[in-house]
Protein backbone atom coordinates (compact mmCIF):
# COMPACT_ATOMS: atom_id res chain seq x y z
CA UNK A 1 0.00 0.00 0.00
CA UNK A 2 1.76 3.14 -1.24
CA UNK A 3 1.09 6.23 0.88
CA UNK A 4 0.89 7.46 4.45
CA UNK A 5 -2.54 9.05 4.90
CA UNK A 6 -5.97 8.14 6.21
CA UNK A 7 -7.04 6.97 2.76
CA UNK A 8 -4.18 4.46 2.61
CA UNK A 9 -4.87 3.23 6.15
CA UNK A 10 -8.55 2.70 5.22
CA UNK A 11 -7.77 0.89 1.94
CA UNK A 12 -5.23 -1.33 3.72
CA UNK A 13 -7.69 -2.04 6.54
CA UNK A 14 -10.33 -3.11 4.01
CA UNK A 15 -7.95 -5.17 1.85
CA UNK A 16 -6.69 -7.02 4.92
CA UNK A 17 -10.21 -8.41 5.48
CA UNK A 18 -9.98 -10.35 2.21
CA UNK A 19 -9.25 -14.09 2.44
CA UNK A 20 -6.96 -13.61 -0.59
CA UNK A 21 -4.59 -11.32 1.31
CA UNK A 22 -1.85 -12.65 3.63
CA UNK A 23 0.11 -9.54 4.59
CA UNK A 24 -0.15 -5.83 3.98
CA UNK A 25 2.95 -3.65 3.82
CA UNK A 26 2.67 0.14 3.95
CA UNK A 27 5.22 2.40 2.29
CA UNK A 28 5.85 4.59 4.18
CA UNK A 29 2.68 4.21 6.32
CA UNK A 30 2.05 6.08 9.58
CA UNK A 31 1.74 5.56 13.33
CA UNK A 32 -1.40 3.45 12.98
CA UNK A 33 -0.28 1.09 10.19
CA UNK A 34 1.81 -2.05 10.49
CA UNK A 35 4.65 -3.52 8.42
CA UNK A 36 5.77 -0.01 7.51
CA UNK A 37 8.61 0.22 5.00
CA UNK A 38 10.90 3.22 5.03
CA UNK A 39 10.33 4.00 1.34
CA UNK A 40 8.72 7.28 0.32
CA UNK A 41 5.97 7.46 -2.30
CA UNK A 42 8.26 9.03 -4.90
CA UNK A 43 10.98 6.36 -4.65
CA UNK A 44 9.45 4.39 -7.50
CA UNK A 45 12.51 2.23 -8.13
CA UNK A 46 12.73 1.08 -4.49
CA UNK A 47 8.97 0.47 -4.34
CA UNK A 48 9.17 -1.73 -7.44
CA UNK A 49 12.14 -3.60 -6.01
CA UNK A 50 10.28 -4.26 -2.75
CA UNK A 51 7.11 -5.40 -4.59
CA UNK A 52 9.16 -7.79 -6.70
CA UNK A 53 11.07 -9.30 -3.76
CA UNK A 54 7.90 -9.79 -1.70
CA UNK A 55 5.61 -10.92 -4.52
CA UNK A 56 3.21 -8.03 -3.84
CA UNK A 57 0.20 -6.60 -5.57
CA UNK A 58 0.68 -2.83 -5.21
CA UNK A 59 -2.17 -0.38 -4.54
CA UNK A 60 -1.33 3.32 -4.93
CA UNK A 61 -3.11 5.80 -2.66
CA UNK A 62 -1.91 9.34 -3.44
CA UNK A 63 -1.87 11.32 -6.69
CA UNK A 64 1.85 12.21 -6.66
CA UNK A 65 3.35 8.86 -7.68
CA UNK A 66 0.47 8.25 -10.16
CA UNK A 67 1.30 11.49 -11.96
CA UNK A 68 4.99 10.50 -11.92
CA UNK A 69 4.21 7.27 -13.77
CA UNK A 70 4.57 4.62 -11.03
CA UNK A 71 1.98 2.42 -12.79
CA UNK A 72 3.79 2.56 -16.15
CA UNK A 73 7.09 1.62 -14.47
CA UNK A 74 5.57 -1.35 -12.59
CA UNK A 75 3.81 -2.62 -15.73
CA UNK A 76 7.10 -2.36 -17.65
CA UNK A 77 8.67 -4.61 -15.00
CA UNK A 78 5.81 -7.10 -15.14
CA UNK A 79 4.53 -6.19 -11.64
CA UNK A 80 0.87 -6.16 -10.60
CA UNK A 81 -0.33 -2.64 -9.68
CA UNK A 82 -3.69 -0.90 -9.21
CA UNK A 83 -4.11 2.67 -10.44
CA UNK A 84 -4.11 4.78 -13.61
CA UNK A 85 -1.09 5.29 -15.89
CA UNK A 86 0.67 8.65 -16.10
CA UNK A 87 -1.37 9.56 -19.20
CA UNK A 88 -4.65 8.65 -17.52
CA UNK A 89 -3.68 10.48 -14.31
CA UNK A 90 -3.50 13.73 -16.31
CA UNK A 91 -7.18 14.06 -15.45
CA UNK A 92 -5.90 15.13 -12.03
CA UNK A 93 -2.30 16.22 -12.58
CA UNK A 94 -3.27 18.91 -15.10
CA UNK A 95 -6.52 20.79 -14.57
CA UNK A 96 -5.97 22.50 -17.93
CA UNK A 97 -5.72 19.12 -19.69
CA UNK A 98 -8.83 17.89 -17.85
CA UNK A 99 -10.91 20.99 -18.70
CA UNK A 100 -9.97 20.77 -22.37
CA UNK A 101 -10.74 17.03 -22.32
CA UNK A 102 -14.22 17.75 -20.89
CA UNK A 103 -14.82 20.49 -23.43
CA UNK A 104 -13.93 18.37 -26.46
CA UNK A 105 -15.96 15.39 -25.20
CA UNK A 106 -19.09 17.24 -24.10
CA UNK A 107 -18.77 16.40 -20.39
CA UNK A 108 -20.71 18.99 -18.35
CA UNK A 109 -18.43 21.52 -16.62
CA UNK A 110 -18.27 25.27 -15.96
CA UNK A 111 -17.10 27.56 -18.78
CA UNK A 112 -13.46 28.56 -18.47
CA UNK A 113 -10.37 30.22 -19.94
CA UNK A 114 -6.68 29.34 -19.43
CA UNK A 115 -3.97 31.93 -18.74
CA UNK A 116 -0.21 32.13 -18.19
CA UNK A 117 0.06 35.91 -18.36
CA UNK A 118 -1.20 37.68 -15.19
CA UNK A 119 -2.14 40.85 -17.08
CA UNK A 120 -4.33 38.99 -19.59
CA UNK A 121 -5.93 37.03 -16.74
CA UNK A 122 -6.78 40.27 -14.89
CA UNK A 123 -8.21 41.82 -18.06
CA UNK A 124 -10.46 38.77 -18.37
CA UNK A 125 -11.63 39.16 -14.75
CA UNK A 126 -12.67 42.74 -15.54
CA UNK A 127 -14.49 41.64 -18.71
CA UNK A 128 -16.91 39.16 -17.12
CA UNK A 129 -19.95 39.89 -14.96
CA UNK A 130 -19.99 36.62 -12.97
CA UNK A 131 -18.07 35.32 -9.98
CA UNK A 132 -14.97 33.25 -10.68
CA UNK A 133 -12.95 30.35 -9.35
CA UNK A 134 -9.18 30.53 -9.85
CA UNK A 135 -7.38 27.20 -10.16
CA UNK A 136 -3.70 26.30 -10.36
CA UNK A 137 -3.07 23.85 -13.21
CA UNK A 138 -0.99 21.25 -11.35
CA UNK A 139 -1.11 19.25 -8.12
CA UNK A 140 -1.38 21.41 -4.98
CA UNK A 141 -2.53 18.96 -2.26
CA UNK A 142 -6.18 19.99 -2.58
CA UNK A 143 -5.36 23.65 -1.91
CA UNK A 144 -4.87 25.01 -5.44
CA UNK A 145 -8.46 26.18 -5.92
CA UNK A 146 -9.51 29.67 -4.79
CA UNK A 147 -13.24 30.39 -4.79
CA UNK A 148 -13.75 34.15 -5.24
CA UNK A 149 -16.66 36.34 -4.19
CA UNK A 150 -15.74 39.35 -6.35
CA UNK A 151 -13.22 40.58 -8.92
CA UNK A 152 -10.74 41.93 -6.34
CA UNK A 153 -10.51 38.45 -4.75
CA UNK A 154 -9.97 36.95 -8.21
CA UNK A 155 -7.18 39.44 -8.94
CA UNK A 156 -5.41 38.71 -5.66
CA UNK A 157 -5.74 34.95 -6.39
CA UNK A 158 -4.07 35.53 -9.78
CA UNK A 159 -1.23 37.38 -8.03
CA UNK A 160 -0.89 34.63 -5.46
CA UNK A 161 -0.56 31.87 -8.06
CA UNK A 162 1.10 33.47 -11.11
CA UNK A 163 3.25 36.18 -9.50
CA UNK A 164 4.01 35.03 -5.92
CA UNK A 165 4.30 31.41 -7.14
CA UNK A 166 2.52 30.16 -3.99
CA UNK A 167 2.09 26.71 -5.58
CA UNK A 168 5.46 26.67 -7.40
CA UNK A 169 5.39 25.01 -10.83
CA UNK A 170 1.85 23.73 -10.21
CA UNK A 171 0.77 27.34 -10.76
CA UNK A 172 2.60 28.16 -14.00
CA UNK A 173 -0.81 28.16 -15.71
CA UNK A 174 -4.19 29.00 -14.24
CA UNK A 175 -7.81 28.39 -15.10
CA UNK A 176 -10.41 31.08 -14.57
CA UNK A 177 -13.81 29.43 -14.53
CA UNK A 178 -17.33 30.54 -13.88
CA UNK A 179 -18.30 29.88 -10.29
CA UNK A 180 -21.27 27.53 -10.13
CA UNK A 181 -23.07 27.87 -6.83
CA UNK A 182 -24.90 24.72 -5.89
CA UNK A 183 -24.38 21.67 -3.72
CA UNK A 184 -21.12 19.75 -3.94
CA UNK A 185 -20.77 15.99 -3.69
CA UNK A 186 -18.18 13.33 -4.50
CA UNK A 187 -18.87 10.57 -6.97
CA UNK A 188 -16.23 7.84 -7.19
CA UNK A 189 -16.17 4.80 -9.43
CA UNK A 190 -13.82 1.86 -9.88
CA UNK A 191 -12.87 1.25 -13.51
CA UNK A 192 -11.03 -1.38 -15.55
CA UNK A 193 -10.81 0.87 -18.61
CA UNK A 194 -14.07 -0.32 -20.08
CA UNK A 195 -16.56 -0.95 -17.26
CA UNK A 196 -16.96 1.38 -14.26
CA UNK A 197 -18.74 0.38 -11.05
CA UNK A 198 -19.89 3.14 -8.71
CA UNK A 199 -18.63 3.32 -5.16
CA UNK A 200 -21.04 4.59 -2.48
CA UNK A 201 -21.92 8.29 -2.74
CA UNK A 202 -20.31 10.69 -0.28
CA UNK A 203 -19.94 14.34 0.61
CA UNK A 204 -16.71 15.98 1.72
CA UNK A 205 -16.34 19.09 3.92
CA UNK A 206 -13.49 21.06 2.40
CA UNK A 207 -13.28 24.26 4.46
CA UNK A 208 -11.43 24.41 7.76
CA UNK A 209 -14.22 25.99 9.87
CA UNK A 210 -17.86 25.12 10.63
CA UNK A 211 -20.50 26.26 8.11
CA UNK A 212 -17.92 25.93 5.33
CA UNK A 213 -15.98 29.02 6.32
CA UNK A 214 -12.25 29.69 6.03
CA UNK A 215 -9.68 28.34 3.56
CA UNK A 216 -9.89 25.06 1.67
CA UNK A 217 -8.14 22.02 3.14
CA UNK A 218 -7.54 18.46 2.00
CA UNK A 219 -10.92 17.71 3.66
CA UNK A 220 -12.16 17.99 7.26
CA UNK A 221 -14.64 15.13 7.21
CA UNK A 222 -17.05 13.21 5.03
CA UNK A 223 -20.14 11.06 5.22
CA UNK A 224 -21.75 8.35 3.10
CA UNK A 225 -24.25 7.95 1.55
CA UNK A 226 -25.33 11.49 0.75
CA UNK A 227 -28.98 12.39 0.01
CA UNK A 228 -27.63 15.03 -2.40
CA UNK A 229 -27.09 12.23 -4.93
CA UNK A 230 -30.40 10.42 -5.22
CA UNK A 231 -30.91 7.47 -7.55
CA UNK A 232 -31.87 9.62 -10.55
CA UNK A 233 -28.86 11.91 -10.05
CA UNK A 234 -26.55 8.91 -9.57
CA UNK A 235 -27.73 7.46 -12.88
CA UNK A 236 -27.12 10.73 -14.66
CA UNK A 237 -23.61 11.15 -13.22
CA UNK A 238 -22.78 7.50 -13.94
CA UNK A 239 -23.87 7.83 -17.58
CA UNK A 240 -22.96 11.41 -18.54
CA UNK A 241 -19.80 11.82 -16.46
CA UNK A 242 -18.19 8.53 -15.42
CA UNK A 243 -18.96 6.30 -18.39
CA UNK A 244 -18.53 9.15 -20.85
CA UNK A 245 -15.12 9.92 -19.33
CA UNK A 246 -13.93 6.29 -19.47
CA UNK A 247 -15.15 5.82 -23.08
CA UNK A 248 -13.82 9.21 -24.26
CA UNK A 249 -10.42 8.42 -22.74
CA UNK A 250 -10.48 5.05 -24.53
CA UNK A 251 -11.36 6.78 -27.81
CA UNK A 252 -8.32 9.03 -27.27
CA UNK A 253 -6.15 5.95 -26.75
CA UNK A 254 -5.96 6.09 -22.94
CA UNK A 255 -7.21 3.19 -20.81
CA UNK A 256 -8.28 4.44 -17.36
CA UNK A 257 -7.89 1.78 -14.67
CA UNK A 258 -8.31 2.56 -10.98
CA UNK A 259 -10.51 4.90 -8.96
CA UNK A 260 -12.04 7.73 -10.96
CA UNK A 261 -13.29 10.52 -8.73
CA UNK A 262 -15.54 13.29 -10.00
CA UNK A 263 -16.03 16.32 -7.76
CA UNK A 264 -19.59 17.29 -8.71
CA UNK A 265 -21.51 20.54 -8.28
CA UNK A 266 -25.27 20.13 -8.56
CA UNK A 267 -27.15 23.24 -9.65
CA UNK A 268 -30.83 23.33 -10.66
CA UNK A 269 -30.88 19.54 -10.74
CA UNK A 270 -27.92 19.29 -13.14
CA UNK A 271 -24.47 17.87 -12.33
CA UNK A 272 -21.30 19.70 -13.41
CA UNK A 273 -17.76 18.36 -12.99
CA UNK A 274 -15.67 20.70 -10.84
CA UNK A 275 -12.58 18.52 -11.03
CA UNK A 276 -11.36 14.97 -11.46
CA UNK A 277 -9.13 12.98 -9.17
CA UNK A 278 -7.37 9.90 -10.46
CA UNK A 279 -7.55 8.15 -7.08
CA UNK A 280 -9.80 7.63 -4.07
CA UNK A 281 -10.74 10.75 -2.10
CA UNK A 282 -9.46 11.44 1.39
CA UNK A 283 -11.47 11.60 3.71
CA UNK A 284 -14.29 10.14 1.56
CA UNK A 285 -12.41 6.83 1.43
CA UNK A 286 -12.83 6.19 5.16
CA UNK A 287 -16.66 6.14 5.35
CA UNK A 288 -16.87 4.40 1.96
CA UNK A 289 -14.59 1.57 3.12
CA UNK A 290 -16.56 1.23 6.40
CA UNK A 291 -19.74 0.69 4.35
CA UNK A 292 -18.32 -1.60 1.67
CA UNK A 293 -19.76 -5.10 1.93
CA UNK A 294 -17.86 -6.69 -0.96
CA UNK A 295 -14.25 -7.91 -1.06
CA UNK A 296 -12.20 -4.91 -2.25
CA UNK A 297 -9.29 -7.14 -3.32
CA UNK A 298 -11.46 -8.94 -5.91
CA UNK A 299 -12.52 -5.64 -7.48
CA UNK A 300 -8.96 -4.30 -7.49
CA UNK A 301 -7.78 -7.44 -9.30
CA UNK A 302 -10.69 -7.22 -11.78
CA UNK A 303 -9.72 -3.60 -12.51
CA UNK A 304 -6.12 -4.64 -13.25
CA UNK A 305 -7.13 -7.60 -15.43
CA UNK A 306 -9.97 -5.84 -17.23
CA UNK A 307 -12.61 -8.30 -15.99
CA UNK A 308 -14.84 -6.03 -13.91
CA UNK A 309 -17.98 -6.86 -15.89
CA UNK A 310 -17.71 -10.49 -14.69
CA UNK A 311 -18.23 -9.42 -11.07
CA UNK A 312 -21.56 -8.32 -9.57
CA UNK A 313 -22.05 -4.65 -8.65
CA UNK A 314 -20.36 -3.68 -5.37
CA UNK A 315 -22.53 -4.26 -2.27
CA UNK A 316 -22.98 -1.67 0.50
CA UNK A 317 -24.12 -1.81 4.11
CA UNK A 318 -27.47 -0.08 4.65
CA UNK A 319 -25.94 1.97 7.49
CA UNK A 320 -24.52 5.47 7.20
CA UNK A 321 -20.88 6.24 7.97
CA UNK A 322 -19.28 9.50 9.08
CA UNK A 323 -15.60 10.43 9.22
CA UNK A 324 -14.56 13.36 11.43
CA UNK A 325 -11.02 14.55 10.74
CA UNK A 326 -9.05 15.49 13.84
CA UNK A 327 -6.44 18.03 12.78
CA UNK A 328 -3.65 20.02 14.41
CA UNK A 329 -4.68 23.59 15.28
CA UNK A 330 -3.21 25.93 12.67
CA UNK A 331 -3.76 23.61 9.70
CA UNK A 332 -3.90 24.27 6.69
CA UNK A 333 -1.10 26.72 7.54
CA UNK A 334 1.63 25.98 10.10
CA UNK A 335 0.87 23.76 13.08
CA UNK A 336 2.73 22.01 15.91
CA UNK A 337 3.97 18.41 15.65
CA UNK A 338 5.26 15.70 17.98
CA UNK A 339 2.44 15.96 20.52
CA UNK A 340 1.42 12.73 22.24
CA UNK A 341 -2.06 11.48 21.35
CA UNK A 342 -4.10 9.84 24.11
CA UNK A 343 -7.33 7.84 24.07
CA UNK A 344 -6.65 5.68 21.03
CA UNK A 345 -6.98 2.35 22.85
CA UNK A 346 -10.78 2.39 23.14
CA UNK A 347 -12.44 0.14 20.56
CA UNK A 348 -15.94 -0.76 19.49
CA UNK A 349 -17.42 -2.53 16.48
CA UNK A 350 -19.12 0.59 15.10
CA UNK A 351 -16.09 2.84 14.87
CA UNK A 352 -12.52 2.83 13.66
CA UNK A 353 -9.76 5.42 13.95
CA UNK A 354 -7.79 5.74 10.72
CA UNK A 355 -4.40 7.36 11.16
CA UNK A 356 -3.02 10.02 8.81
CA UNK A 357 -0.50 12.51 10.23
CA UNK A 358 0.85 10.29 13.03
CA UNK A 359 4.08 8.47 13.87
CA UNK A 360 5.07 5.92 16.46
CA UNK A 361 8.03 6.68 18.70
CA UNK A 362 9.10 4.56 21.69
CA UNK A 363 5.61 3.10 22.07
CA UNK A 364 3.82 6.44 21.87
CA UNK A 365 1.69 7.82 19.04
CA UNK A 366 2.66 11.40 18.17
CA UNK A 367 1.06 13.98 15.88
CA UNK A 368 3.04 14.35 12.65
CA UNK A 369 0.86 16.26 10.19
CA UNK A 370 -1.99 18.70 9.63
CA UNK A 371 -4.75 16.12 9.32
CA UNK A 372 -3.90 13.69 12.09
CA UNK A 373 -6.74 11.15 12.46
CA UNK A 374 -9.98 10.21 10.69
CA UNK A 375 -12.45 9.02 13.31
CA UNK A 376 -15.02 7.00 11.38
CA UNK A 377 -18.24 5.45 12.67
CA UNK A 378 -21.28 3.58 11.41
CA UNK A 379 -24.88 4.22 12.49
CA UNK A 380 -28.32 3.00 11.46
CA UNK A 381 -29.12 6.56 10.39
CA UNK A 382 -26.90 9.51 9.48
CA UNK A 383 -27.83 11.11 12.82
CA UNK A 384 -26.62 7.97 14.67
CA UNK A 385 -23.39 7.83 12.68
CA UNK A 386 -22.66 11.49 13.46
CA UNK A 387 -23.30 10.88 17.16
CA UNK A 388 -21.09 7.77 17.18
CA UNK A 389 -18.22 9.48 15.34
CA UNK A 390 -18.19 12.51 17.66
CA UNK A 391 -18.49 10.30 20.76
CA UNK A 392 -15.42 8.36 19.64
CA UNK A 393 -13.57 11.56 18.67
CA UNK A 394 -14.30 12.99 22.13
CA UNK A 395 -12.25 10.23 23.77
CA UNK A 396 -9.09 11.26 21.89
CA UNK A 397 -6.91 14.15 22.99
CA UNK A 398 -3.65 15.99 22.37
CA UNK A 399 -2.81 19.66 23.06
CA UNK A 400 -3.48 21.00 19.54
CA UNK A 401 -6.45 18.83 18.60
CA UNK A 402 -8.99 20.60 16.40
CA UNK A 403 -12.06 19.44 14.48
CA UNK A 404 -15.18 20.83 12.89
CA UNK A 405 -18.35 20.23 14.87
CA UNK A 406 -20.78 20.04 11.93
CA UNK A 407 -19.62 17.10 9.80
CA UNK A 408 -22.65 15.42 8.20
CA UNK A 409 -25.14 18.14 9.15
CA UNK A 410 -25.64 19.09 5.50
CA UNK A 411 -27.04 15.60 4.96
CA UNK A 412 -29.53 16.05 7.80
CA UNK A 413 -30.88 19.36 6.52
CA UNK A 414 -30.91 18.36 2.83
CA UNK A 415 -34.28 18.93 1.19
CA UNK A 416 -35.70 20.72 4.24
Amino acid sequence: MVGSGGREHALGWKLKQSPHVDTIYFAPGNGGTENNQNISVDQIDQLAQFAKENNCLTVVGPEGPLSEGIVDEFIKRGLSIFGPTKNAAQLESSKVWAKNFMKRNGIPTAQFEVFEDPKKAKDYVKSVDYKLVVKADGLAAGKGVIVCNDSSEAISAIDKILIDKSFGNAGSKIILEERIDGVEASYIALSDGNTAYPMASSQDHKRIFDDDKGPNTGGMGAYSPTPVINEKMADEIQKNVIEKTIQSMKKEGIIFKGFLYAGIMIKDGKPYVLEYNARMGDPECQPIMMRMDSDLYEYVMASITGTLSKLPKIQWKKQSAVCVVLASKGYPNSYPKNEEILGLDFSDKNSYVFHAGTKKESGKILSNGGRVLGVTALGDTLQDAIKNAYARAGKISWPSKYCRTDIGKKGLSWGK
